[in-house]
């Protein structure tokens, strides 16, 4: 509980939401969210003058209100209690969906909406009493009517359980995959809380530059506000149409109903891959169609969870990003793939033509433990005579895009944005033009530099203790930790950049695989836990600045949100570890394929990829799989091509400044389009194209006042659709184990699409060729 004398150098709070209403933008506004149009919410007579400045990001100035109440209590008792019960409860279905055939993911979106019913039940019912009063830790189980700020605030909390949690994955793999159910409870607690915090740092250290310039405007926010203002905004209908509130229920409503049929009726919706029906004998007719196993031509996702569980909404993706995007997966997917398949590169048709597994040179499936000691350390005379690991071509370029991405990241953010890096290191920043939003923020106590510091440096130490006495089970080094550490500060801030401006972030964990398994080869755990700490610091502190931004939007006190977020990743990493633990512990033969049954939903596709990864960088080393002993050593080129891409596309826009398309090109998102394939496969790459086409240049052109009102609302109303009804369906017949077996459940009725194409190379349930 927070004291009310958080707001004790604030002005009072003004009149209730239900009270009083002003006009913005063409909507009925209430006092949280109005302009600053009164001297009780706006004491500062310079943020009055600027009010005209509003963001130079047209879809920020469409969404994101200007205005502000300072004296609305922000951490109150209701804030506590529904954020905890929002971010364990989002934490438990998150880890528990994870596990499955299609890992579902519920966003905070989910909760957002719940809570407010929660909050204002609890505003009505408890007592308004005051506690400690007189003093400086005064409180309220009631404050007033339950306000907007709370409710985002709230919804952070969520958003901290909505995240993945990477480590995770390193105990799965450890116990399931590699067998080693000696791994203490406690170390892989460590090791979640650890990672998960050490992002903190990170994002202290970044704010200046990813939070508070207006071009950094991380666009998947917009879907949160809109729902903010769709929730607590009083609006008059217009004539003929439905109000956002209205709106937003039809569309809900319509995505609850309709997921019971790509959820449990017809699961087939989620890839229509027609053109297997059409040659239901043909391997390489199946190849090209099959959206799940395949090239994905022609197929279609009629499933929300399909099209979003990858890329995030498409109703968020700003189109600029989205061209990038569609022109990088027609490139590698249309183009190189198939190249690559037909003329043999790599031995590629001895494998399927789109995999993560791990296979010997006959295309059979590679035992891993063969080449294990029992120390869990590399054998290399067991290796020597089992032969070289092999994976599909596919596989291979895709790590070589994942390089590619990584170079061409740091020379994108060098040429496009290092003068505007160079000014704010030089603290110009604040003599720079602010939009409205950051002044507003001005009048709040900033999060002083040394709580992040002092995270930072617990984290750190924390993490050296757990490695170092438990070196057996972790197999990581002090020294690993120190590098992890430099790698995530390297790399943050031009990936944040990225992810600030375009919606889509490029990942570490690719180049901490890479280092680590040259530095230290033949420990797979060791290789987890690196990759863990080194992507994991960095992708929690994108997490962190995000959500710092959506506080920004919506004018949270910057201390407030820190506790919560803190608060939130303690409770997100300790719940979603033990969600794990207990289901590894009760499904049987979990994630593995060849034992459990054809329609078990335990499939665990992200922990597979994750285990195959450190197998190839960890176990084996790229030394022997792309260094002068490995099959794949030309993969390291696409290392020069990425940090080439971008002065390319920088001196191009030079030659030709006229050309204005050409600024628009970002190499890293065109690179790094399907860094998440796989898992990620080629239908959810189409649908979501398709609709982020439709909505962010179609609609977003031609229909701009519907764009404006309905978009972000639209992505809100399918998200949480979707997530109740998945929730429903499992506790409803899930849990009975109750199927519908028939024909429109075969997920792809594509069969033959994982089947090998070369000669002499047979594998069970696939045709044979001679």
């Amino acid at each position: 509980m927070a004291s009310n004398s958080i707001h004790q150098e604030l002005q009072d709070q003004g009149p209730g939401e239900e009270e009083q209403y002003g006009r913005h933008g063409g909507h009925i506004t209430s006092p949280l969210l109005r302009p600053p149009s009164s001297p009780e919410i706006t004491p500062d007579c310079e943020v009055a003058e600027e009010w005209e400045e509003n963001s130079p990001v047209e879809q920020v100035a469409l969404t994101v209100p200007v205005g502000d109440d300072p004296g609305a209590p922000v951490l109150t008792f209701r804030t506590w209690v529904l954020g905890a019960a929002s971010c364990a409860l989002l934490s438990f279905l998150n880890a528990f969906f994870g596990y499955r055939k299609e890992p579902l993911t519920i966003t905070a979106v989910s909760a957002q909406i719940a809570v407010l019913p929660a909050g204002r039940l609890m505003a009505a019912a408890l007592p308004d009493t005051a506690f400690l009063r007189g003093t400086r830790w005064e409180f309220s189980l009631n404050p007033g009517p339950f306000n907007v700020k709370e409710h985002v605030l709230i919804t952070i909390f969520a958003n901290a359980g909505a995240g993945a949690v990477s480590g995770v994955r390193v105990m799965t793999a450890a116990r399931i995959f590699y067998g080693r159910q000696q791994m203490p409870f406690f170390v892989a607690l460590l090791v979640i809380l650890t990672s998960q915090v050490m992002g903190f740092g990170w994002a202290g250290m970044f704010r200046r530059y990813l939070v508070e310039p207006p071009a950094m405007w991380w666009p998947s926010n917009l879907v949160q506000v809109s729902l903010f203002r769709a929730l607590h905004e009083m609006e008059r209908r217009r004539k003929d149409s439905l109000t956002r509130n209205q709106f937003f229920l039809v569309a809900f409503v319509c995505s609850f109903a309709y997921y019971i049929f790509p959820g449990y009726l017809f699961q087939m919706l989620t890839s229509l891959s027609w053109i297997c029906w059409m040659f239901p004998n043909s391997v390489i007719a199946q190849q090209i169609g099959s959206g799940l196993h395949g090239l994905g031509i022609g197929a279609i996702g009629l499933d929300w969870s399909s099209i979003s569980s990858y890329l995030g909404s498409p109703l968020a993706s700003p189109w600029v990003a989205t061209a990038n995007v569609a022109a990088g997966f027609f490139i590698f997917v249309y183009i190189i793939t198939p190249i690559n398949y037909w003329f043999n590169v790599y031995k590629a048709r001895n494998f399927p033509i789109y995999s993560d597994g791990l296979y010997r040179v006959t295309g059979q499936k590679y035992n891993i433990s063969s080449i294990m000691d029992s120390q869990f350390h590399f054998d290399t005379d067991a290796y020597e005579e089992n032969g070289p690991l092999y994976i599909s071509t596919f596989f291979a370029f895709s790590y070589g895009l994942g390089f590619a991405c990584l170079t061409a990241t740091v020379s994108h953010v060098l040429l496009f944005h290092g003068s505007e890096i160079w000014q704010l290191s030089k603290s110009a920043f604040q003599e720079k033009k602010m939009d409205i939003h950051t002044k507003l923020m001005q009048r709040y106590n900033q999060v002083p530099e040394w709580w992040f510091i002092c995270i930072l440096v617990a984290s750190v130490a924390v993490t050296m203790f757990a490695c170092e006495n438990y070196i057996e089970q972790l197999q990581l080094p002090w020294w690993g930790v120190l590098l992890a550490c430099a790698l995530a500060i390297f790399y943050t801030l031009p990936i944040g950049i990225i992810k600030a401006t375009t919606n889509q972030a490029p990942g570490l964990n690719i180049i901490t695989e890479y280092i680590m398994g040259y530095l230290y080869p033949g420990r797979p755990i060791a290789n987890m836990c690196f990759k863990v700490y080194g992507y994991s610091g960095s992708h929690q502190a994108l997490e962190f600045l995000q959500d710092f931004k959506l506080g920004h939007y919506m004018k949270i006190p910057p201390r407030a949100m820190f506790m919560a977020q803190v608060t939130g990743t303690l409770i997100a990493g300790s719940v979603y570890l033990g969600t794990a633990w207990w289901l590894m512990d009760t499904v049987p033969n979990m994630c593995n394929k060849e034992l459990l049954p054809a329609d078990s939903p335990w499939t665990c596709p992200n922990d597979h990829v994750f285990y195959d990864a450190s197998v190839i960088w960890g176990l084996i080393g790229p030394h022997r799989m792309f260094g002068d002993l490995g099959t794949y050593s030309a993969v390291n080129w696409f290392f020069l091509g990425g940090a080439v891409a971008p002065l390319l596309v920088w001196s191009a826009h030079k030659a030709f400044p006229a050309q204005k398309w050409i600024v628009h090109v970002n190499a890293p998102v065109l690179i790094g389009t399907t860094s998440m394939m796989p898992p990620g496969t080629a239908v959810n790459y189409t649908t979501w194209i398709l609709i982020a086409f439709l909505s962010g240049h179609m609609v977003y052109k031609y229909r701009r006042d519907w764009w404006e009102r309905h978009n972000y609302l639209l992505s809100g109303a399918l998200d949480a659709g979707l997530a109740f009804m998945a929730v429903l369906l499992y506790l409803c017949l899930g849990l009975e184990n109750i199927s519908f077996n028939w024909w429109g459940n075969d997920l792809d009725g594509c069969p033959l699409a994982s089947c090998p194409t070369a000669k002499g190379i047979a594998v069970d349930g696939c045709p044979a060729h001679y």
